[in-house]
């Protein structure tokens, strides 16, 4: 179906695009980021007094000055620094709640922006993904994110604060020294490009790997009566065993390179900071530096070396989340349904394909339906029947809107089905399948989900036509039990009696029902019948089903046959032509 035409800009870089999710949050974030300043500042006077502890009293007893002097001095310094250390620990309180706050605000603003995005996505993405893998890669990068904006950017902002103002001390306290240090930087500039890419994309096969193992996990749960049924319990645990051992392969190195920039960038630091500390013992001793100024130098450098050392841990995990939001992103660029038509218009009932052909994207040789023509008028009960994979479901996704026809045209009361805007169009459409999966919630809820906001009586009046309320009632919850997952804990023929009440209470102008009586016991099948024809009376519906019973009553039949409609007519009249309808009635194959 046509898609929606993304709009133009300039991309973001993948941390200024979670940058931007934080501002959403600038309220809390900015006052946060402040105090994380703040602090990062205060931290600096821990280094500061320490200096003067060891320094000054050093230089003042070399001087002879006297010791209750220095020791007074001694103690102003160390209260001046308790008290440094009491702000600092009051401010981080609320700048760690605030970064907490703003943090999961923001994750929970792309929660929201990638699910609303998914839902608006177009059939054919979801048949691309394989079951499991979309919701699983989702979560895994999600978390990758999570853990970036509560921990990641707070100390990548404290450490270079640190670093910014511990190195300004250090070039007050020896501008050679301070020059020897930043020799290093280059080399450590180099390496993070080098490494930085690596990590990027072992990261991004690290969580293709893992959201494929979560994928083994919940094909074989949903499936898990098929598991057992075919003794398959071993077949399904080595199948996730090779799913874990791809990702322990991508994860081991990933890894290694890890290590590798970790280690190299270690030795480099801290190399750095040893080399610079035997040349400050060399100038000391040459008279070329204060013991004062060398003991501030040292200090000051070890909170730098420190800073600077967690600097490849913080990188290597903005690589991860760049391999994470490249994803995520992907997502979010994927062109949506379209979101172009009318929505004030009302159908009557009135259906026509006009000379359709249609290919399935993903088998673009194959010509699933084929010069396909048909009217209904409005109220008509139209059958379509014929062998599987005739074209029959694919009608049905047509007039829903999830595919757009290749050539030919299809119409609701003679107006374009892509002048009709898709909200409007299935909000006056509405089906019942042949596999009712339902909701995890209550019946009520189930129910309620074909007009959210219906009051209890309608939804009890829906069930009472569905002929689902007495069974309801006879639950120890009634309308209030939970279903279970995908509703297993129903009955086929009780979920579809749900199904049946819910588009009773959508009350659409168009009914599809597709293969609505199939495997079902007679008991079943007679109360969905009851159901199904109340539910079609005064409504254009559409039936697909292998039954005679469900078509013989239909005011026309299609019949399909490789992609075409091969005979058309009611139940006497096709009979009478002694051709593919009959020989599908004589074969019980309706």
């Amino acid at each position: 179906m046509p898609l929606s035409e993304p709009k133009a800009k300039k991309p973001l870089s993948s941390h200024r695009w979670v940058l931007s999710y934080l501002m959403r949050e600038k309220a809390v974030f900015l006052p946060s980021l402040a105090a994380l300043f703040f602090t990062a500042v205060l931290s600096l006077a821990f280094p500061y007094f320490l200096k003067e502890l060891i320094g000054n009293p050093t230089d003042a007893m070399i001087k002879g000055v006297d010791p209750a002097i220095i020791l007074e001095k001694s103690n102003r310094i160390v209260l001046m620094l308790v008290g440094t250390l009491a702000v600092q620990s009051v401010i981080a309180f609320f700048r760690v709640q605030g970064f907490i706050r703003s943090g999961e605000a923001a994750l929970n603003h792309l929660r929201r922006d990638i699910f609303a995005h998914l839902v608006k996505l177009p059939i054919g993405f979801y048949h691309e993904q394989r079951s499991g893998s979309l919701s699983n890669r989702v979560s895994a990068d999600l978390g990758i994110v999570r853990d970036t904006l509560l921990n990641a950017v707070p100390q990548a902002v404290r450490h270079s604060v640190i670093l910014v103002g511990g190195l300004v001390f250090i070039f007050i306290s020896s501008w050679k020294l301070s020059f020897i240090m930043l020799a290093s930087v280059p080399v450590v500039v180099l390496a993070i490009a080098f490494f930085g890419r690596k990590v990027r994309g072992f990261s991004r096969d690290a969580q293709d790997s893992l959201a494929e193992a979560g994928t083994v996990i919940e094909e074989s749960t949903q499936s898990i009566a098929d598991v057992k049924a075919f003794g398959n319990e071993t077949f399904e645990a080595r199948r996730y065993d090779r799913a874990l051992d791809r990702f322990m392969d991508v994860t081991l190195r990933g890894a290694r390179h890890r290590a590798a920039f970790l280690s190299f960038i270690i030795f480099a630091l801290f190399g750095t900071v040893a080399f610079v500390t035997w040349f400050g013992a060399r100038m000391y001793a040459h008279g070329e530096i204060g013991w004062t100024n060398f003991a501030a130098f040292i200090l000051f450098s070890i909170f730098v070396g420190a800073s600077l050392g967690s600097f490849p841990e913080i990188i290597s995990q903005f690589q991860q989340t760049a391999g994470a939001t490249d994803r995520l992103r992907e997502i979010l660029d994927t062109p949506t349904e379209r979101a172009t038509g009318r929505s004030d218009i009302r159908l009557e009932g009135g259906l026509s394909f006009e000379g359709v052909n249609f290919r399935y994207p993903s088998r673009p040789d194959v010509l699933v339906l084929d010069d396909i023509r048909f009217d209904v008028r409005p109220g008509q009960r139209v059958a379509l029947v014929g062998p599987s994979g005739a074209g029959k479901s694919t009608v049905f996704s047509l007039i829903l809107g999830f595919h757009a026809p290749e050539h030919g045209r299809v119409s609701f009361d003679d107006a374009d089905s892509s002048d009709i805007s898709l909200a409007c169009l299935r909000g006056q459409l509405g089906i019942v399948p042949q596999e009712v999966l339902l909701f995890g919630g209550s019946i009520l809820e189930n129910i309620e989900y074909g007009r959210p906001g219906a009051s209890r009586e309608e939804i009890t009046r829906a069930a009472e036509m569905a002929n689902a309320h007495s069974f309801i009632s006879a639950l120890p919850s009634g309308y209030d039990t939970l279903v279970g997952p995908r509703g297993t804990k129903l009955s086929g023929g009780q979920r579809q009696r749900i199904a049946i009440a819910r588009a009773i209470l959508a009350n659409p102008s168009i009914l599809l029902l597709d293969e609505a009586t199939s495997a079902l016991d007679s008991e079943s099948e007679r109360q969905v019948n009851e159901a199904l024809e109340r539910l079609m009376v005064g409504r254009t519906s559409l039936v697909i089903a292998h039954r005679l019973s469900t078509v013989r009553h239909a005011d026309k039949i299609l019949v399909f046959s490789h992609g075409k409609i091969v005979e058309s007519g009611s139940h006497e009249e096709l009979l009478a032509r002694d051709g593919t309808y009959k020989l599908l009635v004589e074969t019980q194959l309706v």
